[in-house]
Parts: C-alpha cells; structure tokens; sequence
C-alpha cells in the first residue's frame, strides 16, 4: 500500500517566481533610468549606483552575518528599492546622503521586518521621506532643471509644485504662476524635479508593460489618477485663481513613479480588487490635501506610506475571493 502525502493547499504551480516579477519591474524602470542619466548626466548615474549597490550590499551584510540566513540579493528586490529610491532623489545628491537612505530603506523599512513580504512599508518610500525630514537642504532646495531633451547640462530652478506653493505665499494667483509652464513640458520633461520625474511618458511606458506581463493589475494606480483628478477638478473650479487644475497635479511632482511602481508593491498593498481601489482612492486624496493644504509641495510618498498602514484593515474589510470560486 503506498503511502498517502499530504501537504498544505492550494497546490497550483506557476513559472513566476520573485525573481522574475522583479525583473519585469526592473525591466519596467528602464525607460526611466535612460530617460533620467540622459537628462541629468553621469551624476544621475553615479547615484543610481551607489543606491542599488548600497541596497544590494546592505542586504547581503544583514542576512549574512546578523540573520544567519542564506543570502536573498538573488531575488533582485533590493535592486528595485535601489532604482526607486534613486529616482526619487535629485541628481545631484551627495553619495553619503544616498548611502543613509539605502540603511533606512533595507535595514529598518525591510529587513527589519524579516525581509520581502513581510515589511509594511515600502521600503523606497520610507529611505526618501527618511532623507526628506532629516536632509531637508539637500532634498527641497534648488533643484536642477533639463536644458532641452538630449542636454545633460542644467540650470537651478525650483521644481513646478514648489513654484505654485512660493508663489502663493507671496500673494501670486494660479494663472500667473503656471502660465510659464507648457503642459507639453511636464509630459517629456524639461522641469525640475527628481529624476523620476524627467519623463512621464517614460514612467507611464513602464506601467504598460508590467500591466501587459500581469505583474500588476491597473486598478491601484487608475483610481489614484482618477481621485486626483476629480479632487483637484472640484477645488479648481471652487477657485482657480488658488488652485490648479487636474492635468498639472497629473503630470507634476512623483505621482506618476509613485502611482505606477510604489503603491502597486504586492506586499504594501491590498489582495483584493475593492481593497486595491479604495487604497488609491485614500492616496489620491491624501496626496491632493497635502498638495493644497499641507507644508509640503508634493504629498505622494507620505499619502502612500499612510495607506501602506491601513492596508490590513483593508485586507479585512474586503476578502479576497477564495481560490476556485467564481
């Protein structure tokens, strides 16, 4: 008689693995990176590589040597928390100041927690509002704007959201203030901003792609577009003389990386499609009220990272459908 094996269910088997969904999002980012070292020049890559080298060896050092375990760098997600935290800083910050986001996004927001799939926020996230509070100099000062498409070189300027908040504390309308920026502008770059804010059209290329290969379903990011847009369509028409409208607050600031590449994370975000939806809802208008309310310019990462801490509730609230199950 042979004996009966029993094992835990399900029993499905898939050819995705870890390594190979972060691969599809390393793979996602590359337009941006391009478009990023194209713009800024090989500062851009210089902190690109401290961040994923620093990731990569952050990680390594930890599992190595204080979590006894085999080494998890295979996986490539401290390669993808590498690339996102470096696009989420300007081009020309200081190594050391990259290399302390990379400790506070592997060793405190990651590894801290066990590892992928068991930290509750994401980690870039946390790295850049780590560097955002403690370096304020280096992270809303003067930032540096593109000179044309292909021109590394660049001139100092404020970035689009930053110009809107000076100028409105300085008794400016909206319409005075914006009227210096093409739209055109803010949808191939030449702006001010991060580097992953150079290209959209990079950024939304990327999130094509990982919808294409079902390593992210759109519902997330969809319904942060669609709140931010409804949100600043219902308070630019109230006054537009203070508040600007839908296609700027799209096309401004890190909406676009954050919307298509962070909020999407699988282990920060919902299971379930309505958990998923109301999850971008919550950052859209979150990220819209810091936007006009708040002391910052830009309200992406913290409304992203404040939903990231509600997603158990959400996780309880909306059950994901059984296996099997129509």
């Amino acid at each position: 008689m042979s004996k009966l094996i029993v094992s835990p269910n399900p029993h499905i088997h898939s050819k995705d693995s870890t390594r190979s969904l972060m691969l599809d999002v390393v793979i996602a980012l590359v337009p941006a990176v391009i478009c990023s070292v194209v713009f800024y020049g090989w500062m851009e890559l210089l902190v690109m590589a401290v961040s994923v080298g620093s990731c990569l060896l952050l990680e390594w050092a930890i599992t190595r040597f204080m979590l006894k375990k085999n080494s998890t760098i295979g996986d490539l997600s401290a390669v993808v928390t590498g690339i996102l935290l470096a696009l989420n800083l300007p081009y020309n910050t200081p190594w050391w100041v990259v290399f302390v986001g990379a400790v506070v996004a592997i060793g405190v927001a990651k590894m801290t927690f066990g590892g992928i799939g068991q930290n509750i926020w994401n980690p870039a996230l946390v790295g850049r509002v780590f560097l955002l509070v403690s370096f304020p100099t280096y992270m809303t000062g003067r930032w540096a704007a593109p000179q044309g498409l292909f021109g590394a070189d660049a001139v100092s300027g404020a970035t689009p959201l930053g110009v809107i908040q000076e100028g409105l504390m300085k008794g400016s309308t909206v319409q005075e203030l914006t009227s210096s920026f093409d739209y055109k502008d803010l949808l191939f770059a030449n702006l001010g901003g991060s580097a992953g804010e150079v290209c959209a059209l990079a950024l939304l290329a990327g999130f094509i792609y990982l919808c294409v290969r079902k390593v992210i379903k759109p519902w997330i990011t969809l319904s942060i577009f669609g709140t931010v847009a409804l949100v600043s369509l219902i308070f630019w028409g109230i006054d537009p003389s203070r508040f600007t409208d839908p296609l700027f607050n799209l096309l401004t600031g890190g909406l676009i990386l954050g919307a298509c590449f962070m909020a999407t994370d699988y282990v920060t975000s919902p299971m379930s499609l309505w958990g998923g939806v109301v999850f971008g809802v919550g950052i859209g208008f979150l990220t819209m009220m810091i936007r006009y309310f708040g002391s910052y310019p830009e309200g992406v990462s913290f409304a992203i990272l404040i939903m990231n801490s509600v997603v158990p509730l959400l996780d309880r609230w909306f059950k994901q459908k059984k296996f099997g199950r129509k």
